[in-house]
């Protein structure tokens, strides 16, 4: 009896090593082509069609699989206190795309924000929730509407990412500029994590930051 198994994992083996070598090639190159990228995975250009229709099709699977991830951080528990929650939630995040800049760029650019938007439905559900918590609290503003708060964190939050700072500030600037169009003023984003620096220094150590992840660059 023929063993059908063996070419599905080997087709399987083949579109893993073309998702690694997309994210090792627009590490070194935003604009790296598909030939470049079949080079890369070891693979010809026609074999690579085999799996993704075009650069486009292969650039949303990138940005599918980070949005899983950064859906999956979503999930894990936040603090009672929607600032905190907010700043929480801020630089977890953060310290994920540190690690993957340049393919998250791509994936927020223009050409690909609205299906990058679409991917992240449960992480912008979470961020609608807090927001719709702090202004019941009156911890976060209330001048204008909810959805248009949820909105603007999130243009913030990627504006920010696009800026590509780096430094050991660099996450705590994050989360003071997400907690800045969040309604705080300066001096009580300062505040708030000059009483809880956990917020920022073990953001990176966050279990669902230790998963096993396909470096150097991963969406």
């Amino acid at each position: 009896m023929t063993d059908l198994r063996a070419p599905r994992r080997d087709a399987q083996a083949n579109r893993e090593s073309i998702l690694v070598a997309a994210r090792i090639a627009l590490a070194q190159d935003s604009n790296a082509s598909i030939d470049l990228i079949a080079r890369t995975a070891g693979l010809s250009r026609r074999a690579l069609y085999g799996h993704f229709d075009d650069r486009s099709a292969l650039i949303g699977e990138l940005i599918k699989a980070g949005a899983q991830r950064f859906n999956a951080i979503a999930e894990q528990p936040l603090d009672d206190d929607a600032r905190i929650a907010l700043a929480q939630l801020a630089s977890r995040l953060w310290h994920e795309v540190a690690h993957i800049q340049t393919v998250t760029s791509i994936a927020l650019d223009d050409a690909h924000v609205a299906d990058t938007a679409a991917a992240l439905a449960p992480l912008r559900k979470v961020v609608a929730g807090i927001v719709e918590r702090g202004r019941r609290a009156d911890t976060l503003r209330t001048d204008i509407p909810a959805d248009v708060l949820a909105r603007l964190i999130e243009e913030t939050a990627r504006t920010v990412v696009r800026v590509d700072a780096v430094g050991p500030d660099a996450a705590a600037t994050a989360v003071r500029t997400v907690l800045s169009i969040a309604g705080l003023s300066w001096r009580d984003a300062d505040a708030l994590i000059a009483t809880r620096p956990e917020i920022v220094e073990s953001a990176a150590s966050h279990p669902m930051l230790d998963m096993p992840q396909n470096r150097p660059d991963e969406v």
